[in-house]
């Protein structure tokens, strides 16, 4: 990929998260909610929370098709192109959602030599299913199968909201419990003679700041953990969806182009390597942290029938 490009996906990424905290600022100035340690004592904090950890998530979901295209550079295909490889693209992703039961999602492909697609969308009905052009040119039609298959599972599943909805959660308790801890902190250490002085307010906004890093990533570890469950999910309806053997074939194509050395370790039974974009690494404390399951307990779990 070009700098060209990653720079300009990186300021769209800027600026798009700038807009969201000054439009939820302004609204919570608006309401009175804004301040940062409320008069009105917890409940107040409560709420102020809520608002800034549901806001920025539920904004982030609503732009999440529009931001998709203007980060990755998708481009829509329209289901009556002529081009007879895009068309095939097309209706394959349309007839693997009618079987599931879906309005038809937008159908993208994006330029990138990566094998990799993505689904997003605030909802079902305004969904976007995008493959990248290595995907399309480096995978066979049973296992692409299975890998869309997979994608429209997590648009049946409600996945994008499910996320939005946990990351919501997260938000919320991150920012709620450490103001909480950091005002307990400085009202502790406050003598009783000097209930404002000594730089309180600034003492208190930076622990704060360095406790909510510390609640973020505890969070975050509860988000990847349900993201690597809500893969296993979409794994299962991809083979039910594309056909079992088709969605074995496609994590089995995975694994060739993105672990190679793991592929030739199963012949020899060493150690192999994760890439963690594609496959979580496959135990220790790394693995907390993975957003999706290693390739090789996927396939496993698939050939074992455990769905």
């Amino acid at each position: 990929m070009k700098f060209g490009q990653i720079a300009k996906r990186v300021f769209l990424l800027i600026v798009v998260n700038i807009l969201v905290m000054l439009t939820v600022s302004i609204v919570l100035g608006l309401l009175g909610v804004g301040r940062y340690m409320p008069n009105g004592g917890i409940a107040e904090l409560a709420v102020f929370c809520l608002v800034w950890g549901f806001a920025g998530a539920f904004i982030s979901l609503a732009l999440s098709r529009v931001m998709a295209k203007w980060m990755t550079g998708v481009k829509v295909i329209p289901p009556d192109t002529s081009d007879p490889e895009l068309r095939d693209l097309v209706q394959m992703v349309h007839g693997l959602a009618r079987a599931a039961g879906l309005p038809l999602p937008e159908v993208g492909i994006y330029d990138s030599d990566e094998v990799n697609a993505f689904a997003t969308g605030p909802s079902r009905s305004r969904a976007l299913v995008a493959v990248s052009s290595g995907l399309l040119s480096r995978m066979g039609q049973r296992e692409m199968s299975g890998v869309l298959g997979h994608e429209i599972t997590h648009i049946a599943n409600g996945d994008m909201v499910t996320m939005t909805l946990i990351q919501g959660v997260v938000n919320s308790f991150a920012l709620f419990l450490s103001r909480l801890l950091a005002y307990v902190v400085i009202q502790a250490m406050r003598s009783r003679d000097d209930d404002r002085g000594g730089g309180g307010y600034w003492l208190q906004y930076l622990l704060s700041q360095i406790f909510q890093v510390v609640f973020m990533i505890f969070g975050s570890m509860v988000v990847c953990w349900f993201s690597r469950w809500r893969e296993f999910r979409a794994d299962a309806g991809g083979a039910r969806l594309a056909g079992r053997e088709n969605m074995i074939g496609a994590l089995h194509a995975l694994q060739r182009l993105y672990e190679p050395e793991a592929v030739a370790a199963e012949a020899q039974q060493a150690q192999s390597f994760q890439n963690l974009k594609i496959s979580g690494p496959p135990g220790g404390f790394l693995r907390l942290f993975a957003s999706h399951p290693p390739l090789e307990e996927r396939i496993a779990r698939l050939e074992s029938g455990q769905y």
